[in-house]
């Protein structure tokens, strides 16, 4: 630990995790939990799952797990220092100056040289656009109408046509290829070592919310593939959690954020006056981009490609932009096909007419579904009503579905009343709302089931916090050295200990371990669901089964490691055993 226990959790206990998880995921109250869309994994159904009681989080769907540290560990890929430090100022907390400790420093150490790479390679990279062997580039940039002004606020650069020279420049620097094969910047192989992974190429600097330089973009100068290639994701570089432009669009006084496809189109806005622009680096947009806008905005415009590709884009990004509790409206942007060249054809008022007239998404929606059907055909156009009104209820506010209903009603000439009474008469045939599936496993895998001896001693801990008077009859035959799981026996001790006090913290025990894998594991016992058992003597049987194994399992392993002339051990070790037999579980 790099602070003193007490400190940490003064920092935990101080900061509610329902209240900090909320300002990332959108969370609902679900029983006396809190439920939402995992931040760490894609998914439609809410498996997130956050207890305001236990004040940890656990994901049924991925595993992820852990308190109120560990969730800024994971998302904001903080180190530990990092995570106490933010939520200390975050609830005014004054830390010490401390040592840190020798894993730390290098951690540390090591995020603060990848971003010194990343930011001497901008910097290269701008040189050489400036360069006689960069007016190729140069031209290009300035062919798409970019003044010098915006591409040195951008940072953007060039990428020269032989294949090592980032790999000379920085090794000339003095940085090893250990770190340099970290970075990002490099592919290799047996037979020509490192080579520069970006060459040729347009350079468009990525950079975090902090301004931080963390990986590139480059956009090939010629015919060869792919035409854009990003930096794969390193320790500092995570493309599903970070979006083109947001350090910029971050502090725009803009009451909303657009959401576009390329980096030319940020570009283009940007210097056209709209800084709100962002864009996703180079995948369909992602549950966690998601969320981070929501940290800035309640509201996101859409202009994607108005072809059939960027249609089919916007069309997957809307619910997941509403998932994340923001309000979406989608701009149209015909008869051109990108903002760029909207704005070059028609100029900026032309461009926010088209922001303030932004289309609702629903609408949007429906207007895409309208053209799968022939409205001139009476059974078709009643076939593509019913697959509107379908869509309609998935507003579970019955205000909201009629003011739609009422919008679709006006715009498609049907009277409001007979719109309304399809959509109540499909409501009752399909049970209201559509059903949500349930939680899925991890790119729709099963985890690996966990061997006898593992399961029986992590269902025991979870039996353990489940209830002070499970813990008395636990208590009464297992003593912490029975686990022989040793992750399972020293949250064992510390479990013991608190249950002893009668001051009962999980999320405090998750505090001692500093290795990511064995927060998820104890999460993950701290939020294990017990089997359903309806009375008190099949709860009491369940328990003694658990116990028995448990208990079982620890003799068997004494019995292993008895020296044959410890008559004395062998002695204790067959009471044990006739104790065992003698087992009985009650609750009174």
């Amino acid at each position: 630990m790099y602070y003193s226990e007490d400190l940490i959790e003064e920092v935990r206990s101080r900061n509610d995790i329902v209240d900090v998880i909320s300002g990332y995921v959108r969370l609902q109250r679900r029983g006396s939990s809190y439920f939402g869309l995992c931040p760490f994994h894609n998914e439609k159904s809410p498996s997130f799952s956050v207890s305001p009681g236990k004040q940890m989080y656990y994901c049924f769907g991925c595993g992820a797990g852990g308190n109120v540290f560990t969730f800024l560990m994971e998302y904001e890929n903080y180190t530990f220092p990092e995570a106490v430090k933010t939520l200390a100022d975050r609830c005014g907390v004054e830390l010490p100056e401390v040592e840190y400790s020798e894993e730390a420093r290098r951690q540390a150490d090591l995020k603060s040289r990848l971003l010194e790479i990343q930011k001497k390679a901008a910097r290269y990279y701008y040189y050489e656009l400036r360069q006689k062997k960069g007016r190729a580039a140069y031209e290009y940039l300035k062919g798409r109408a970019l003044s010098d002004e915006t591409i040195k606020r951008f940072g953007l650069g060039y990428s020269g046509q032989q294949s090592r020279e980032m790999y000379q420049y920085l090794k000339h620097e003095g940085y090893s290829d250990a770190l340099l094969k970290e970075s990002g910047l490099f592919s290799m192989d047996e037979k020509s070592g490192f080579y520069d992974k970006f060459w040729n190429r347009v350079m468009f600097p990525i950079m975090d919310v902090n301004n931080r330089v963390i990986g590139f973009g480059g956009r090939v100068m010629g015919d060869a593939k792919p035409k854009y290639l990003n930096s794969p994701e390193t320790r500092i570089f995570d493309k599903s959690r970070n979006l083109y432009g947001l350090n910029f669009a971050r502090s725009s006084r803009k009451p909303n954020l657009i959401i576009c496809e390329g980096y030319m189109d940020v570009i283009s806005m940007h210097q056209a006056g709209f800084n709100q622009a962002v864009a996703s680096l180079g995948t369909a947009l992602t549950v966690q981009q998601s969320l981070l806008m929501k940290r800035y905005t309640n509201e996101v415009l859409v202009t994607y490609d108005s072809d059939e590709a960027g249609t089919k884009a916007a069309l997957r990004a809307i619910p997941i932009l509403r998932e994340a509790g923001l309000s979406v409206r989608v701009i149209n942007m015909k008869p051109y096909k990108d903002p760029d060249e909207f704005i070059k054809a028609l100029g900026t008022e032309a461009f926010q007419e088209r922001i303030d007239q932004a289309q609702s998404s629903f609408l949007f929606e429906v207007e895409v579904l309208e053209r799968g059907y022939n409205l001139r055909d009476p059974a078709a156009k009643t076939a593509f009503f019913d697959e509107t009104a379908k869509k309609l209820l998935s507003f579970s506010d019955e205000l909201e579905r009629n003011n739609y209903i009422e919008a679709v009603a006006e715009k498609y000439g049907v009277a409001y009343e007979t719109l309304r009474r399809r959509v109540n008469q499909l409501g009752m045939v399909m049970g209201g709302t559509a059903p949500k599936p349930k939680p899925r496993e991890l790119s729709g895998q099963k985890k690996p089931r966990e061997e006898g001896t593992a399961a029986s001693q992590k269902l025991l801990l979870t039996w353990a916090i489940s209830d002070p008077d499970y813990f008395r009859a636990i208590r009464r035959y297992i003593t912490p050295g029975d686990f022989t799981v040793p992750l399972y026996r020293e949250i064992a001790e510390l479990l013991w200990e608190q249950q002893e006090k009668g001051q009962l913290n999980p999320a405090g025990i998750l505090n001692r371990f500093e290795n990511a894998e064995e927060q998820r594991e104890a999460a993950a016992v701290f939020n294990a669901v017990l089997k359903e058992v309806e009375t008190r003597e099949e709860i009491e049987k369940a328990l003694q089964e658990t116990v028995y194994k448990v208990k079982q399992e620890a003799l068997n392993k004494r019995a292993r490691e008895l020296a044959p002339s410890d008559m004395e051990g062998l002695q204790r070790l067959v009471m044990d055993r006739r104790e065992l037999e003698k087992l009985h579980i009650s609750l009174d």
